[in-house]
């Protein structure tokens, strides 16, 4: 794999933002986030925050995203993560520019490592950046990046309640993917009440029922994103 298309930022203790911490330093992650936010709109570049629990289907999400896309958008794609490079190695693998950020032992991404992140690539080579954050539902609700849209993924082998249980989260959520639909019947969880939970939380994200794994509902989550 080139070296030139993987880059890994390193989360220092200072910089890391924790959920915990007073309204200041939460006030200051958003000013960061505005800070991104600008900068990526001066340079054209849409971004999507992505975000979802381990083994939602996140990177599988992305992975298609990214394999229907590459020929017509130039994408790069920021993966939040503990330690490991392995998510991103498989997304690398499409040719795109990627930067893996490792939080150490922190459960979200922030607005500082987003904008240490942008700072390793060339932002007029983009106009499409995919930010995979770390895999939890709690943290990242409060934690913007300065992405323009906000994607939730959750799947029916959670079970039937995450909404519900974790609906901070999909309060600003543009577009939520329930994936995992062909395991519904398997794991008991009606798919339909799911997706009543999310619009009862946000009735105006667009939810979509997928199987990522297979493709089904890509076109429709490109859809949704206007991407």
């Amino acid at each position: 794999m080139s070296e030139r298309r993987r880059k890994i930022v390193e989360a220092e203790p200072t910089e890391i933002y924790d959920v915990e911490l007073e309204e200041d330093l939460l006030q200051a992650n958003r000013d960061l986030a505005e800070e991104n936010r600008r900068l990526l709109a001066r340079c054209g570049v849409e971004a999507i925050d992505i975000m979802g629990c381990i083994g939602s289907g996140k990177t599988t999400l992305i992975h298609q995203l990214v394999g229907q896309l590459k020929g017509r958008r130039r994408i790069a794609v920021f993966k939040g993560d503990l330690t490991t490079t392995i998510d991103t190695d498989i997304i690398a693998r499409h040719g795109v520019e990627t930067v893996q950020i490792n939080t150490g032992k922190e459960c979200h991404l922030d607005a500082n490592l987003v904008r240490k992140a942008l700072a390793k690539i060339d932002l007029g080579s983009i106009d499409l950046l995919l930010i995979e954050n770390v895999g939890n539902l709690i943290c990242p609700a409060d934690f913007q990046l300065g992405a323009e849209k906000r994607l939730v993924v959750i799947s029916v082998t959670e079970g039937p309640y995450m909404v519900v249980k974790h609906s901070r989260i999909f309060m600003d959520a543009d577009t939520v993917v329930i994936n995992k639909l062909d395991l519904a019947e398997a794991m008991k969880v009606d798919a339909d009440r799911l997706e009543e939970d999310v619009k009862h939380v946000n009735s105006n994200a667009t939810v979509v029922k997928a199987i990522c794994r297979d493709g089904v509902g890509i076109n429709t989550v490109i859809e949704s994103l206007g991407v």
